[in-house]
Protein backbone atom coordinates (compact mmCIF):
# COMPACT_ATOMS: atom_id res chain seq x y z
CA UNK A 1 0.00 0.00 0.00
CA UNK A 2 1.61 3.49 -1.05
CA UNK A 3 0.22 7.23 -1.97
CA UNK A 4 0.78 7.17 -6.09
CA UNK A 5 0.52 10.01 -8.11
CA UNK A 6 -0.23 8.72 -11.84
CA UNK A 7 0.14 11.73 -14.94
CA UNK A 8 -1.41 11.03 -17.96
CA UNK A 9 -0.82 13.20 -20.88
CA UNK A 10 -2.50 14.36 -24.21
CA UNK A 11 -1.87 10.81 -26.28
CA UNK A 12 -2.98 8.52 -23.32
CA UNK A 13 -6.90 10.74 -22.79
CA UNK A 14 -7.49 11.19 -26.74
CA UNK A 15 -10.85 9.95 -26.75
CA UNK A 16 -13.10 9.06 -24.02
CA UNK A 17 -11.68 5.02 -24.87
CA UNK A 18 -8.27 6.02 -23.99
CA UNK A 19 -9.70 7.70 -20.64
CA UNK A 20 -11.61 4.31 -20.01
CA UNK A 21 -8.12 2.76 -20.75
CA UNK A 22 -6.61 5.10 -18.21
CA UNK A 23 -9.78 4.41 -15.51
CA UNK A 24 -8.78 0.70 -15.81
CA UNK A 25 -5.00 1.53 -14.39
CA UNK A 26 -6.47 3.95 -11.72
CA UNK A 27 -9.01 1.17 -10.57
CA UNK A 28 -5.89 -1.53 -10.72
CA UNK A 29 -4.16 0.42 -8.66
CA UNK A 30 -6.58 1.57 -5.97
CA UNK A 31 -7.62 -2.59 -6.04
CA UNK A 32 -3.79 -3.07 -4.93
CA UNK A 33 -3.97 -1.00 -2.09
CA UNK A 34 -2.80 2.40 -2.99
CA UNK A 35 -4.50 5.55 -2.57
CA UNK A 36 -4.42 7.19 -5.74
CA UNK A 37 -4.16 10.74 -7.12
CA UNK A 38 -4.28 11.60 -11.11
CA UNK A 39 -3.34 14.61 -13.46
CA UNK A 40 -4.58 14.70 -16.56
CA UNK A 41 -3.19 16.87 -19.76
CA UNK A 42 -6.42 17.79 -22.10
CA UNK A 43 -6.76 15.41 -25.01
CA UNK A 44 -4.35 15.63 -27.54
CA UNK A 45 -4.83 18.21 -30.21
CA UNK A 46 -6.70 19.99 -27.89
CA UNK A 47 -4.25 22.73 -26.67
CA UNK A 48 -2.98 23.55 -30.50
CA UNK A 49 -6.38 23.62 -31.19
CA UNK A 50 -7.77 26.37 -28.91
CA UNK A 51 -4.33 28.45 -29.03
CA UNK A 52 -5.77 28.38 -33.13
CA UNK A 53 -9.08 29.38 -32.01
CA UNK A 54 -7.55 32.75 -29.98
CA UNK A 55 -5.61 33.95 -32.90
CA UNK A 56 -8.37 34.08 -35.09
CA UNK A 57 -9.72 36.10 -32.66
CA UNK A 58 -6.91 38.59 -32.32
CA UNK A 59 -3.32 39.01 -33.89
CA UNK A 60 -2.19 39.19 -30.24
CA UNK A 61 -4.78 37.61 -27.77
CA UNK A 62 -4.45 39.25 -24.31
CA UNK A 63 -1.90 36.77 -21.98
CA UNK A 64 -4.06 36.45 -18.90
CA UNK A 65 -7.53 35.38 -21.19
CA UNK A 66 -5.02 33.17 -23.15
CA UNK A 67 -4.45 31.11 -20.05
CA UNK A 68 -7.89 31.10 -19.20
CA UNK A 69 -9.19 29.86 -22.64
CA UNK A 70 -6.42 27.35 -22.31
CA UNK A 71 -6.99 25.83 -18.68
CA UNK A 72 -10.52 24.60 -20.37
CA UNK A 73 -8.17 21.56 -22.05
CA UNK A 74 -7.90 20.04 -19.03
CA UNK A 75 -11.57 20.63 -17.24
CA UNK A 76 -12.79 18.15 -19.51
CA UNK A 77 -10.26 15.28 -19.03
CA UNK A 78 -10.67 15.00 -15.59
CA UNK A 79 -14.62 15.45 -15.44
CA UNK A 80 -14.62 12.66 -17.81
CA UNK A 81 -12.25 10.49 -15.89
CA UNK A 82 -14.19 11.13 -12.35
CA UNK A 83 -17.54 10.24 -14.34
CA UNK A 84 -15.66 7.10 -15.80
CA UNK A 85 -14.44 6.20 -12.60
CA UNK A 86 -17.52 6.85 -10.64
CA UNK A 87 -19.75 4.76 -12.85
CA UNK A 88 -17.10 1.85 -12.29
CA UNK A 89 -17.60 2.12 -8.18
CA UNK A 90 -14.77 3.86 -7.45
CA UNK A 91 -15.72 7.64 -5.70
CA UNK A 92 -13.70 10.22 -8.09
CA UNK A 93 -13.69 14.04 -7.24
CA UNK A 94 -11.83 16.18 -9.65
CA UNK A 95 -10.35 19.66 -9.01
CA UNK A 96 -9.26 22.03 -10.85
CA UNK A 97 -5.72 23.68 -10.48
CA UNK A 98 -7.07 26.25 -8.07
CA UNK A 99 -9.36 23.78 -6.27
CA UNK A 100 -6.65 22.06 -5.34
CA UNK A 101 -4.45 24.63 -3.82
CA UNK A 102 -1.71 25.25 -6.78
CA UNK A 103 -0.48 28.92 -6.29
CA UNK A 104 1.80 30.35 -8.95
CA UNK A 105 3.48 33.17 -9.71
CA UNK A 106 1.77 35.94 -12.30
CA UNK A 107 3.88 35.06 -15.39
CA UNK A 108 1.23 33.68 -17.48
CA UNK A 109 1.65 31.28 -19.66
CA UNK A 110 4.99 29.92 -17.77
CA UNK A 111 4.16 30.42 -14.82
CA UNK A 112 5.80 28.54 -11.95
CA UNK A 113 4.21 27.17 -8.96
CA UNK A 114 5.32 28.84 -5.80
CA UNK A 115 3.27 26.62 -2.89
CA UNK A 116 0.36 23.68 -2.97
CA UNK A 117 -1.88 22.96 -0.03
CA UNK A 118 -2.02 19.66 0.06
CA UNK A 119 -4.59 19.43 2.61
CA UNK A 120 -7.75 20.10 0.12
CA UNK A 121 -6.09 16.78 -1.72
CA UNK A 122 -5.52 14.57 1.69
CA UNK A 123 -9.18 15.42 2.85
CA UNK A 124 -10.47 13.78 -0.22
CA UNK A 125 -8.24 10.74 -0.02
CA UNK A 126 -9.14 10.19 3.66
CA UNK A 127 -12.92 10.06 2.56
CA UNK A 128 -11.99 7.10 0.20
CA UNK A 129 -11.37 9.04 -2.99
CA UNK A 130 -9.47 9.07 -5.91
CA UNK A 131 -8.36 12.30 -6.42
CA UNK A 132 -8.46 13.91 -10.34
CA UNK A 133 -6.26 17.00 -10.54
CA UNK A 134 -6.07 19.18 -13.83
CA UNK A 135 -2.13 19.52 -15.19
CA UNK A 136 -0.41 22.39 -16.24
CA UNK A 137 -2.53 24.92 -14.69
CA UNK A 138 -3.00 27.22 -11.11
CA UNK A 139 -3.66 30.24 -10.34
CA UNK A 140 -1.71 33.75 -8.74
CA UNK A 141 -2.07 35.57 -5.53
CA UNK A 142 -5.02 37.94 -7.28
CA UNK A 143 -7.10 34.90 -8.39
CA UNK A 144 -6.10 34.94 -11.87
CA UNK A 145 -5.81 31.53 -13.64
CA UNK A 146 -2.61 30.47 -15.16
CA UNK A 147 -1.19 28.38 -16.97
CA UNK A 148 2.84 26.35 -16.38
CA UNK A 149 3.88 26.08 -20.22
CA UNK A 150 4.00 23.14 -22.33
CA UNK A 151 4.61 19.96 -20.65
CA UNK A 152 3.34 21.70 -17.45
CA UNK A 153 1.78 18.53 -16.44
CA UNK A 154 4.65 16.50 -15.66
CA UNK A 155 5.76 19.86 -13.27
CA UNK A 156 2.06 19.53 -12.13
CA UNK A 157 2.25 15.66 -11.45
CA UNK A 158 5.73 16.15 -9.55
CA UNK A 159 4.95 18.64 -7.94
CA UNK A 160 1.42 17.56 -6.44
CA UNK A 161 3.23 14.04 -5.38
CA UNK A 162 6.07 16.27 -3.14
CA UNK A 163 3.48 18.33 -1.35
CA UNK A 164 1.62 14.87 -0.06
CA UNK A 165 4.89 13.39 0.23
CA UNK A 166 3.94 10.39 -2.43
CA UNK A 167 5.56 7.44 -2.63
CA UNK A 168 6.29 7.60 -6.38
CA UNK A 169 4.96 10.08 -9.26
CA UNK A 170 4.24 7.38 -12.47
CA UNK A 171 4.49 9.25 -15.67
CA UNK A 172 2.64 7.60 -18.54
CA UNK A 173 3.14 8.87 -22.14
CA UNK A 174 3.28 6.79 -25.79
CA UNK A 175 6.93 5.87 -25.02
CA UNK A 176 7.69 3.21 -22.69
CA UNK A 177 10.28 4.39 -21.21
CA UNK A 178 13.54 6.88 -21.83
CA UNK A 179 16.10 5.52 -24.55
CA UNK A 180 19.83 5.73 -24.74
CA UNK A 181 18.66 7.58 -27.99
CA UNK A 182 15.62 8.31 -29.84
CA UNK A 183 14.45 5.13 -31.23
CA UNK A 184 13.33 6.93 -34.36
CA UNK A 185 16.35 7.74 -35.25
CA UNK A 186 18.78 5.02 -33.61
CA UNK A 187 17.41 1.78 -34.04
CA UNK A 188 19.80 0.49 -31.69
CA UNK A 189 18.52 2.32 -28.70
CA UNK A 190 18.16 0.52 -25.12
CA UNK A 191 15.01 1.36 -22.54
CA UNK A 192 17.26 2.21 -19.76
CA UNK A 193 16.40 0.95 -16.25
CA UNK A 194 17.25 3.59 -14.02
CA UNK A 195 18.64 7.08 -14.66
CA UNK A 196 19.65 9.77 -12.10
CA UNK A 197 18.02 12.93 -11.98
CA UNK A 198 21.41 14.87 -12.86
CA UNK A 199 21.51 12.69 -16.28
CA UNK A 200 17.69 13.22 -16.80
CA UNK A 201 18.01 17.29 -16.51
CA UNK A 202 20.65 16.85 -18.91
CA UNK A 203 18.86 15.18 -21.28
CA UNK A 204 15.74 16.92 -21.27
CA UNK A 205 17.15 20.27 -21.38
CA UNK A 206 19.60 19.07 -24.76
CA UNK A 207 16.20 17.64 -26.62
CA UNK A 208 14.73 14.39 -24.77
CA UNK A 209 11.18 15.25 -24.78
CA UNK A 210 9.96 12.34 -22.12
CA UNK A 211 9.90 14.28 -19.86
CA UNK A 212 9.41 18.47 -18.60
CA UNK A 213 12.91 19.84 -17.20
CA UNK A 214 10.85 21.43 -14.62
CA UNK A 215 9.02 18.30 -13.57
CA UNK A 216 12.62 16.87 -13.14
CA UNK A 217 13.82 19.96 -10.99
CA UNK A 218 10.93 19.57 -8.73
CA UNK A 219 11.55 15.41 -8.55
CA UNK A 220 15.29 16.08 -7.51
CA UNK A 221 14.88 18.88 -4.77
CA UNK A 222 12.03 17.45 -3.22
CA UNK A 223 13.69 13.24 -4.21
CA UNK A 224 10.57 11.98 -5.84
CA UNK A 225 11.06 8.48 -7.55
CA UNK A 226 9.73 9.43 -11.16
CA UNK A 227 8.33 6.23 -13.22
CA UNK A 228 8.09 6.58 -16.60
CA UNK A 229 6.03 4.44 -18.36
CA UNK A 230 3.66 3.91 -21.75
CA UNK A 231 0.07 4.13 -20.57
CA UNK A 232 -0.14 1.26 -23.42
CA UNK A 233 1.23 -1.62 -21.78
CA UNK A 234 2.08 -3.34 -18.79
CA UNK A 235 6.10 -3.14 -19.09
CA UNK A 236 8.34 -1.74 -16.44
CA UNK A 237 9.49 1.89 -17.66
CA UNK A 238 12.69 3.54 -16.21
CA UNK A 239 13.21 5.04 -12.83
CA UNK A 240 14.53 8.68 -12.42
CA UNK A 241 16.11 8.79 -9.03
CA UNK A 242 18.92 9.55 -7.04
CA UNK A 243 21.93 8.90 -8.13
CA UNK A 244 23.55 5.13 -7.36
CA UNK A 245 27.41 3.43 -7.77
CA UNK A 246 26.26 1.25 -10.39
CA UNK A 247 25.23 4.41 -12.58
CA UNK A 248 29.17 5.55 -12.52
CA UNK A 249 30.01 2.43 -14.30
CA UNK A 250 28.53 3.43 -17.36
CA UNK A 251 30.47 6.01 -19.09
CA UNK A 252 27.77 7.76 -21.33
CA UNK A 253 24.07 7.08 -20.84
CA UNK A 254 22.69 8.67 -23.46
CA UNK A 255 23.18 10.80 -26.79
CA UNK A 256 20.52 13.64 -27.55
CA UNK A 257 19.88 15.42 -30.28
CA UNK A 258 18.47 18.99 -30.65
CA UNK A 259 17.24 20.99 -33.72
CA UNK A 260 15.44 23.67 -32.58
CA UNK A 261 18.80 25.63 -32.13
CA UNK A 262 20.01 28.62 -33.72
CA UNK A 263 23.33 30.74 -33.93
CA UNK A 264 24.05 34.57 -33.78
CA UNK A 265 27.61 35.68 -34.07
CA UNK A 266 28.71 39.68 -33.32
CA UNK A 267 31.89 39.98 -34.89
CA UNK A 268 34.50 42.32 -33.88
CA UNK A 269 33.50 43.29 -30.22
CA UNK A 270 35.14 45.54 -28.43
CA UNK A 271 37.44 43.56 -25.57
CA UNK A 272 36.43 45.11 -22.86
CA UNK A 273 34.91 45.34 -19.45
CA UNK A 274 31.19 45.68 -19.53
CA UNK A 275 30.58 44.57 -22.77
CA UNK A 276 29.42 40.90 -22.20
CA UNK A 277 26.66 42.59 -20.08
CA UNK A 278 25.48 45.26 -22.51
CA UNK A 279 24.81 42.33 -24.98
CA UNK A 280 23.41 39.78 -23.08
CA UNK A 281 21.16 42.28 -20.19
CA UNK A 282 18.61 43.34 -23.21
CA UNK A 283 18.37 39.86 -24.40
CA UNK A 284 17.61 38.36 -21.01
CA UNK A 285 15.00 40.94 -19.84
CA UNK A 286 13.38 40.02 -23.58
CA UNK A 287 12.99 36.75 -21.90
CA UNK A 288 15.18 35.08 -24.10
CA UNK A 289 17.36 32.01 -22.78
CA UNK A 290 20.43 32.13 -24.03
CA UNK A 291 22.37 28.72 -24.36
CA UNK A 292 26.02 28.00 -25.18
CA UNK A 293 28.17 31.38 -25.18
CA UNK A 294 31.65 30.86 -27.17
CA UNK A 295 34.12 34.10 -26.89
CA UNK A 296 37.27 34.19 -29.75
CA UNK A 297 39.57 36.59 -28.51
CA UNK A 298 41.41 38.41 -31.80
CA UNK A 299 44.79 39.50 -31.67
CA UNK A 300 43.98 43.09 -32.75
CA UNK A 301 41.65 43.94 -29.50
CA UNK A 302 38.69 42.65 -30.18
CA UNK A 303 36.71 39.36 -29.79
CA UNK A 304 33.78 37.60 -32.17
CA UNK A 305 31.02 36.38 -29.23
CA UNK A 306 29.19 33.65 -30.16
CA UNK A 307 25.38 32.23 -28.53
CA UNK A 308 22.90 30.61 -29.25
CA UNK A 309 18.85 30.51 -28.91
CA UNK A 310 15.43 28.51 -29.78
CA UNK A 311 14.16 28.74 -32.86
CA UNK A 312 11.34 30.58 -31.28
CA UNK A 313 13.50 33.15 -30.21
CA UNK A 314 15.42 34.15 -33.13
CA UNK A 315 13.90 36.72 -34.31
CA UNK A 316 13.38 38.79 -31.81
CA UNK A 317 17.04 38.21 -30.31
CA UNK A 318 18.75 39.43 -33.92
CA UNK A 319 16.70 42.59 -33.94
CA UNK A 320 18.29 43.04 -30.30
CA UNK A 321 21.30 41.67 -31.15
CA UNK A 322 21.67 44.01 -34.06
CA UNK A 323 20.76 47.00 -32.31
CA UNK A 324 23.01 46.28 -29.72
CA UNK A 325 26.39 45.87 -32.25
CA UNK A 326 25.64 49.46 -33.12
CA UNK A 327 25.90 50.59 -29.92
CA UNK A 328 28.55 48.51 -28.90
CA UNK A 329 31.00 49.42 -32.44
CA UNK A 330 30.40 45.72 -33.52
CA UNK A 331 31.45 44.75 -36.98
CA UNK A 332 28.40 42.60 -37.77
CA UNK A 333 26.11 39.93 -37.26
CA UNK A 334 25.87 36.89 -38.67
CA UNK A 335 23.09 34.01 -38.20
CA UNK A 336 22.81 30.75 -38.82
CA UNK A 337 19.36 28.71 -38.82
CA UNK A 338 20.22 24.89 -39.74
CA UNK A 339 22.00 23.65 -37.00
CA UNK A 340 21.49 21.08 -34.40
CA UNK A 341 23.34 20.50 -30.95
CA UNK A 342 24.53 16.44 -30.73
CA UNK A 343 25.37 15.98 -27.01
CA UNK A 344 26.41 12.52 -24.91
CA UNK A 345 25.91 12.18 -20.85
CA UNK A 346 26.76 10.25 -18.55
CA UNK A 347 27.39 10.36 -14.68
CA UNK A 348 30.21 8.25 -15.37
CA UNK A 349 32.15 10.63 -16.96
CA UNK A 350 33.18 12.58 -13.52
CA UNK A 351 35.33 9.35 -13.15
CA UNK A 352 36.39 8.09 -16.79
CA UNK A 353 39.08 10.14 -19.46
CA UNK A 354 38.58 10.47 -22.88
CA UNK A 355 35.22 11.00 -23.65
CA UNK A 356 35.31 13.96 -24.92
CA UNK A 357 38.03 12.34 -27.48
CA UNK A 358 36.05 9.70 -28.08
CA UNK A 359 33.04 12.06 -29.13
CA UNK A 360 35.50 14.10 -31.60
CA UNK A 361 37.15 11.27 -32.99
CA UNK A 362 33.80 10.06 -33.98
CA UNK A 363 32.26 13.12 -35.53
CA UNK A 364 35.51 13.37 -37.29
CA UNK A 365 35.62 10.49 -39.05
CA UNK A 366 32.02 10.78 -40.32
CA UNK A 367 33.78 14.25 -41.58
CA UNK A 368 31.20 15.94 -39.47
CA UNK A 369 32.61 19.59 -38.57
CA UNK A 370 32.00 20.85 -34.95
CA UNK A 371 31.15 24.57 -35.25
CA UNK A 372 30.58 25.01 -31.17
CA UNK A 373 31.59 23.00 -27.85
CA UNK A 374 30.21 23.12 -24.07
CA UNK A 375 30.26 20.96 -21.45
CA UNK A 376 29.70 20.06 -17.70
CA UNK A 377 30.45 17.44 -15.24
CA UNK A 378 28.30 14.76 -16.82
CA UNK A 379 27.74 16.37 -20.72
CA UNK A 380 29.64 17.51 -23.59
CA UNK A 381 27.56 18.79 -26.39
CA UNK A 382 28.64 20.06 -30.21
CA UNK A 383 26.64 21.96 -32.53
CA UNK A 384 27.13 20.84 -36.02
CA UNK A 385 24.69 21.26 -38.88
CA UNK A 386 21.48 20.12 -38.56
CA UNK A 387 21.43 17.69 -41.94
CA UNK A 388 24.07 15.10 -40.10
CA UNK A 389 22.46 15.22 -36.86
CA UNK A 390 20.72 11.90 -37.17
CA UNK A 391 23.71 10.03 -38.36
CA UNK A 392 25.55 11.83 -35.65
CA UNK A 393 23.16 10.69 -32.86
CA UNK A 394 24.48 7.00 -34.72
CA UNK A 395 27.33 7.57 -34.95
CA UNK A 396 28.13 8.55 -30.85
CA UNK A 397 25.79 5.74 -29.69
CA UNK A 398 27.96 3.10 -31.25
CA UNK A 399 31.12 5.05 -30.16
CA UNK A 400 30.30 4.94 -26.83
CA UNK A 401 28.97 1.40 -26.83
CA UNK A 402 25.25 1.90 -25.88
CA UNK A 403 24.18 -0.57 -28.89
CA UNK A 404 25.17 -3.33 -26.36
CA UNK A 405 23.02 -5.02 -24.19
Amino acid sequence: MGLIVQKYGGTSVKDVKHIQNVAQRVANSRDRGNDVIVVLSAMAGVTDNLIKLAEEASESPDEREMDTLLATGEQTTIALLSIILNSMGYPAKSLLGFQAGITTNSSFSRARIVNINGQVIKDLLNDGNIVVIAGFQGWDDNRNITTLGRGGSDTSAVAIAASVNADACEIYTDVDGIYTADPNVCDKSRKLKKISYDEMLEMSSLGAKVLQIRSVEFAKKYNVPIHVRSSFNEEEGTMVVNEDADMEQLVVSGVTCNKNETRITLKKVPDQPGISAKIFTPISKAGIVVDMIIQNTRSGGDTDLTFTVQKTDFKKAVEISEKIAKEVNAAEVVTAENIAKVSVTGVGMKSHAGVAATMFTALANENINIRLISTSEIRISCMIEEKYSELAVRVLHSAFGLDKE
